[in-house]
């Protein structure tokens, strides 16, 4: 099983998000950008892309979509892509100071962004739990999905930032309970982004278009016979993947008994009242009734992630990265993982008295003391051999290609829970999720470390935190 080697997945999670090693140490700011080629939106400059939870950047209030305009005082327009990284990283210096321009800023303002530095060969309980994801696909897994949305900005050079305020067009008395709805859902995401409602004089007048029946094309597709690939897509409301009734891209419109069309248009009201500045349209084949209203509630939320930066014009790609895992702020060796690399400050881990350079002998009645090799081959036995305990109506492909991904059977938790403890499996680690019920019925979610410091051995119980990560991002 490819996909379960743990020296793979343990280097990738050990580089990603890390800026490069200076003098051992690796330095973090905590988001990723791309130099924009928007005329709308900071074209040449910097725009924020993702920012990771529990980060400096996150902590600062950076927001996707912004646009760096300045970094320590210099303009992006005078350096290059690749004095921008250096400066980003700057040597000998704890902090960054960001000039940021976005919808809400006018017109611009200044964030201090501290670098998150640590050592080059350390790694966190956040990149574990990416790589031991496979105990418990339920609560840590990426996932990818395609929207067929048709996305268009005016060919205008137009600087969206300059446009603050918006009203919504009349609505349709024949349809007032779903318009009113529809535009609840607009509303919400654009005033997120930092614009506000005037009615006197907007800067846009929002335009909202829909339509549903039933297909007059249909061929009647024997659904027995045909089997179909599920549709899942995020739904922000309940913060998780879920299936809907659509019909993946390759399919053709004869085998959709409904079609759907929804979608909204941001029309200048300010510079050239009528010209449409930003629309994106929907148009999905259907298995079986849906309700608009429904509709607009969960993908409005993704329409809106490309105002004002458009990425695709159509077919947007979407990556969701979900990750809950226990938090006891060690970072371990990643040449002796039984070493403490770093102890966060502040963290339940320092707080039970764990230090740097302390061995760590076992994890509950875990051993330590095998390579990242041995716990690589160990993990892969693990996943191969309990892959009787999962449910396969959970089945769904994760981002990186792999189909066998699938949640535990809730009625063999127990078989899992057994089988976790066997030495044969190393499941040192699986104590990142120890407050699951397939990894440990008991609910008591505290964890036993034995420590060795010098010829001193202690047993430390730390209690960890539950932490959270739910980041949606454009592909």
């Amino acid at each position: 099983m490819k996909k379960a080697i743990l020296s793979v997945i343990l280097l990738f999670a050990f580089l990603t998000g890390f800026a490069q090693s200076r003098n051992g140490i690796v330095c973090r700011l905590g988001f990723t950008y791309e130099i924009s080629l928007s005329n709308n939106w900071g074209k040449g400059k910097p725009v924020i892309k993702n920012v990771q939870p529990y980060t400096p950047a996150e902590q600062a209030g950076i927001k996707r979509s912004d646009i760096i305009e300045a970094i320590d005082g210099v303009s992006v327009n005078n350096i290059s892509p690749e004095e921008i990284d250096q400066m980003l990283n700057p040597a000998g210096k704890n902090d960054v100071m960001l000039t940021i321009r976005n919808l809400s800023t006018t017109p611009t303002k200044q964030v201090i962004v501290k670098k998150e530095c640590k050592k080059s060969n350390a790694i966190t309980e956040d990149q574990l739990a990416s790589a031991f994801a496979m105990y418990s696909m339920e609560t840590t897994n990426d996932q990818e999905f395609t929207c067929p949305f048709k996305t268009i900005v005016t060919s205008d050079s137009v600087n969206l930032a300059g446009f603050k305020t918006f009203a919504f067009a009349a609505i349709d008395e024949n349809n007032r309970k779903i318009e009113t709805a529809i535009n609840e859902c607009i509303e919400n995401e654009l005033t997120k982004k930092g614009l506000s409602v005037d009615i006197e004089r907007p800067d846009m007048l929002v335009q909202t278009f829909y339509f549903f029946d039933k297909n007059p094309n249909y061929m009647g597709t024997n659904k027995v016979q045909v089997k179909k690939e599920p549709t899942f897509r995020y739904n922000f409301s309940h913060n998780k993947m879920e299936q809907f009734p659509f019909l993946n891209n390759a399919a053709s419109e004869a085998d959709a008994e409904y079609l759907l069309q929804f979608g909204f248009r941001l029309i200048d009201q300010r510079d050239i009242p009528g010209r449409v500045l930003w629309e994106c349209e929907a148009n999905e084949l259907m298995e079986d009734s849906y309700r608009l209203d429904t509709y607009a509630r969960v993908h409005v939320p993704l329409m809106c992630m490309q105002y004002p930066y458009v990425k695709y014009s159509r077919n947007v790609k979407f990556l969701v990265s979900k990750k809950s895992y226990n938090y006891t702020g060690i970072s371990y060796n990643i040449d002796q993982l039984e070493l403490v690399s770093d102890v966060d400050r502040n963290s339940p881990a320092y707080a039970a008295g764990i230090r740097p350079k302390d061995i760590i002998e076992k994890i509950g009645r875990h051993k330590m003391n095998h390579s990242a090799e041995e716990f690589s081959s160990a993990y892969k036995q693990f996943i191969t051999k309990t892959m009787p305990y999962r449910d396969p109506k959970t089945q769904f492909t994760d981002a990186n290609g792999f189909k066998r991904c699938m949640f535990w059977d809730t009625f063999k938790y127990p078989q899992v829970a057994d089988a976790i403890q066997k030495s044969d499996y190393l499941g040192a680690f699986s104590y990142l999720y120890y407050f699951t019920p397939y990894i440990n019925p008991s609910g008591n979610n505290t964890c036993t470390f034995n420590i060795k410091r010098g010829k001193t051995k202690l047993e430390v119980i730390i209690r960890p935190t539950i932490r959270t990560e739910s980041t949606v991002e454009i592909k």
